[in-house]
């Protein structure tokens, strides 16, 4: 069974802009409340604003306006920006480094002795099925085992919240499926809130507890939809609730798509 995702918010954006430096205003009046425990997905056509949002719940970028406020939450307390990990839409490895090397990365950068890190590196490595990969490099792995390694090297910091911008965008089908699995599987084991961005209903309907779609640029929530089912596995993949959810998911983000266009015009 999945967690309940009606727990308390653990961050929350209150009218949240972003306008670059180019003039570009990629997010304007963003209010959202991610809650402890749940899998919430960010769902929205190609440049509005997703990728941008979870950079600023990180912390990687600031807000033009509006606040984001850190609540706590269970074994967060006031650090909690440093109980993140984050998963980039590229694995960005180190080629000359190791599979245990990229993974060690973090730790090393917190100053943690490689000796005592090692049990840590070698857990992450066996929470994404990568344990007899740890003396391998980068070049000896195929896309989704390189995507495999990024994962680990987030995990290996134990975080509470893990964030992520498409990691699987550009991998085929089947391993994205498998990927998908082991994502869920990994968020139950490890008990943590995850956020995760994607431009694929699909993917939004069979990950998520709550599917938050988002606008054209400038970003802003459209609608939020729940999706509420206690397994998620092949059989949901198949099932009539997943098509009756995809299809008003997939609705939805077309209504946003249309509103947007109508308060353009």
């Amino acid at each position: 069974m999945a967690p309940p995702a009606s727990g308390s918010p653990i961050v929350s954006l209150r009218g949240v802009a972003k306008t670059f430096g180019t003039g570009t205003v990629a997010l304007d009046g963003l209010d959202l409340d991610v809650r402890e425990g749940e899998f919430l997905s960010l769902l929205g056509p190609s440049g509005c604003g997703k990728s941008s949002a979870l950079r600023i719940v990180a912390g990687l970028s600031e807000p033009s306006r509006g606040i984001v406020e850190w609540r706590g939450g269970r074994d967060l307390g006031s650090n909690a920006r440093d109980n993140l990990g984050f998963v980039f839409q590229e694995p960005t490895l180190m080629p000359w480094a190791t599979v245990f090397g990229n993974v060690f990365l973090p730790l090393k950068l917190a100053g943690v002795d490689k000796a005592a890190a090692a049990p840590r590196v070698t857990e992450a490595l066996a929470y994404v099925g990568l344990a007899d990969f740890a003396k391998a490099y980068p070049r000896e792995l195929s896309g989704g085992m390189k995507m495999r390694v990024s994962i680990a090297r987030a995990l290996v910091t134990q975080p509470r919240v893990l964030l992520m911008d498409e990691p699987f965008a550009a991998l085929d089908e089947i391993t994205r499926f498998k990927l998908n699995d082991d994502l869920l599987a990994l968020w139950r084991r490890l008990d943590m809130t995850v956020v995760f961005v994607t431009h694929s209903v699909f993917e939004s309907v069979f990950l998520s507890q709550r599917v938050v779609v988002m606008t054209a640029r400038p970003g802003r929530i459209h609608t939020e939809l729940a999706i509420e089912t206690a397994e998620r596995d092949g059989r949901f993949r198949t099932s009539a609730m997943y098509a009756a959810y995809c299809r008003l998911t997939s609705e939805a983000l077309g209504q946003a798509i249309d509103a947007h266009a109508e308060a353009a015009a």
